[in-house]
């Protein structure tokens, strides 16, 4: 069998030497139709690199700087211009109340509110209360007066009232109702002074008994009321009448007597009598128990 002879192409048909579709030269790519992206543009060089990084911390830091400084101006003013509120605290005033009210006099002795010279007085007869603390003895009662067995803490000023006598005039729905004659030692002055400004403690006393010592509210009638001598001790003495109204007291009015004395310590004495109205027989007692008081 003879070999076939291959077929002749034919113009315009595919694979004929002008076929369709083959517009370019053979095996040369076509050309991209999309446009060709344009080259990265190159950073800033090194040094304009650096100026821009340093503008950027200087910026930074200033605005840290900044509130820093608010923050601190807050501080400042918020404690008065100490900036860690370690401004010293006022030193604690410990001195008792009557000289924290009262501080030692200036008045030299022989002025309008020093007690006046007196002579001694004459040794003192009879039974007597006798209270070391407070430095002084007084006259002592018999019946119906007795002992008092106690320790009354009176009124603001605390007066720790151990020594004296005493009787009960009536039993109220309040309790008992008493007739006094009392003592006790109370610090007036500063430190290890012995200087007491006599009216101004008399006073501050004076008012302490009215307020929490009787029925609330009351009036008072003034019948002393003076710097003197007691036992030729320097003293301030204040006798009243008290008036008041209390629910089932008969009571209604009590003559009293409060003496300050000055023993020459940085306590001063304290002397304390009252007589009930329901028992005016013994008025005389205020008087007599005040021109008794000695030193001890």
């Amino acid at each position: 069998m003879s070999e076939p002879k291959p077929p002749t192409p034919e113009w315009g048909r595919p694979g004929g030497p002008w076929s369709s579709g083959m517009v370019t030269a053979y095996r040369v790519p076509a050309e991209d139709p999309r446009p060709a992206a344009e080259p990265p543009s190159p950073g800033p060089d090194g040094p304009e690199r650096r100026r821009r990084q340093l503008l950027i911390f200087g910026g930074v830091a200033g605005v840290i700087l900044a509130a820093g400084l608010a923050i601190l101006l807050a501080v400042i003013l918020g404690n008065d211009g100490d900036p860690f509120g370690e401004k010293a605290a006022p030193a604690a005033d410990l001195r008792p109340p009557l000289a924290q009210a009262c501080p030692a006099p200036t008045v030299s002795p022989g002025t309008a509110s020093a007690a006046p010279s007196a002579p001694a007085p004459p040794p003192a007869e009879g039974e007597r209360t006798v209270d070391p603390d407070a430095g002084i003895s007084y006259q002592r009662y018999g019946a119906p007066w007795v002992t008092w067995t106690e320790v009354w803490n009176a009124g603001t000023l605390q007066v720790p009232y151990r020594v004296g006598q005493h009787f009960v005039t009536e039993i109220y729905q309040g309790g008992q109702y008493h007739a006094s004659i009392l003592s006790a030692a109370v610090p007036a002055a500063d430190n290890d002074a012995v200087s007491l400004d006599l009216e101004c403690v008399g006073r501050q006393v004076v008012a302490d008994v009215r307020a929490g010592y009787y029925p609330q509210p009351n009036s008072m009638e003034p019948i002393r009321d003076e710097v003197t001598t007691l036992g030729g001790l320097p003293a301030w003495v204040s006798e009243f009448r008290l008036s008041f109204r209390e629910p089932g007291l008969t009571a209604t009015s009590e003559l009293s007597g409060v003496a300050v004395i000055d023993v020459g310590r940085p306590t001063a004495a304290i002397l304390y009598i009252s007589i009930p109205d329901t028992h005016r027989q013994f008025d005389h007692v205020v008087a007599e128990v005040l021109a008794s008081v000695r030193p001890i």
